[in-house]
């Protein structure tokens, strides 16, 4: 197949574009690199910088694309509260122009990045795709927003598109050239490549958090490795039907509070590294875990590797020097 990846040049789609040119497809990458870096992105697939609202992306489609796979938005929670109408017109006002675009070029297949965000903070764990959505953050919000507006554009449009909703991924990715693929967040707000830099730097790490309703008092999250995640991508492409929205939780099932990861963090580097407790981030729950039931059963999906291995490859990663971490272009 022919396949866009928007947002390709970020952390996971460029994870997903170097699985999908490994099993065969034609990929063609868009970003801005707002965000993005293009030496992350695989060289065996077309890169194209531009905005998913740009004529870059309309050509594109027009070249016979068989599907997107949509990664382009903003993705961070505190800075979604502090700038909620940046949030809006990205993540939800970028995913519209995208989706008129697809239906002008008559491209009527849609894999979307979404969050476990959605879902605020949960009656009860795990959580399955039934249960309400009820975001705290705005970054949230707008996940919600592009749901409600996918499902209607499948229904009105006779497109298929699948929803998939990430809990905290971690890792990195060594594709079948050799090269690495892992997070680099300018800022970096996710807690493993937090606390392995600053294992790196001799630095003190920060725990947002010590009073939550928690067993040791730290918030919990469930981890899923970006392989694993990016192999689900390649799952939903054949999940799409005419006419229908579906959603899909991808997470292990099982929580480790922040305490506990850089427990691992700690074992993995054989280091010390020294912590602080920091006041709560604006719109973190306490608890968020997955029930990915639904897409084992319906795709035959489920996560492979473990907080350690995700902890093990993040920290080659982060040893690697620029040259050897990635591909340049």
């Amino acid at each position: 197949m022919r396949l866009l990846v928007t947002g390709g040049a970020g952390y996971i789609g460029s994870v997903v574009a170097a699985q999908l040119a490994e099993d065969g497809h034609d990929v063609v990458v868009i970003d801005d690199l707002s965000t993005g870096h293009a030496d992350a992105v695989p060289a065996a697939v077309t890169f194209r910088r531009g905005s998913i609202r740009g004529e870059e992306t309309l050509a594109v489609l027009r070249t016979g694309i068989d599907a997107v796979l949509h990664f382009a938005a903003k993705s961070l929670v505190g800075e979604s509260v502090a700038h909620p109408a940046v949030y809006w017109d990205s993540n939800l006002g970028g995913t519209l122009a995208l989706l008129e675009a697809m239906r002008v070029t008559g491209t009527a297949r849609i894999v979307f990045s979404s969050t476990a965000a959605v879902y605020g903070e949960p009656e009860h764990i795990p959580i399955t795709e039934a249960d309400p959505v009820r975001p705290t953050s705005p970054y949230g919000a707008t996940k919600v927003a592009v749901d409600t507006a996918l499902a209607e554009h499948a229904r009105m449009h006779r497109a298929g598109a699948v929803s998939l909703r990430y809990f905290n991924v971690a890792g990195a990715y060594r594709d079948a050239s050799g090269a690495w693929r892992g997070e680099r967040h300018d800022p970096e707000t996710h807690l493993i490549p937090s606390v392995l830099a600053a294992a790196r730097a001799g630095a003190q790490v920060q725990l947002f958090g010590d009073d939550y309703p928690t067993p040791d008092g730290t918030c919990i999250r469930d981890y899923i490795h970006v392989a694993d995640l990016a192999r689900a991508h390649l799952l939903a492409l054949g999940a799409t039907e005419p006419g229908a929205h579906k959603v899909y939780n991808l997470g292990s099932g099982r929580g480790y509070s922040n305490r506990e990861v850089l427990g691992t963090c700690r074992e993995v580097t054989g280091l010390d590294i020294p912590a602080r407790v920091a006041p709560r981030r604006p719109g973190d729950p306490a608890v968020l875990v997955a029930s990915s039931e639904a897409i084992e059963a319906e795709l035959g999906w489920r996560p492979e590797r473990d907080l350690r291995a995700m902890v093990a490859d993040a920290w080659t990663f982060a040893q690697l020097p620029a040259s050897a971490g990635w591909e340049p272009r």
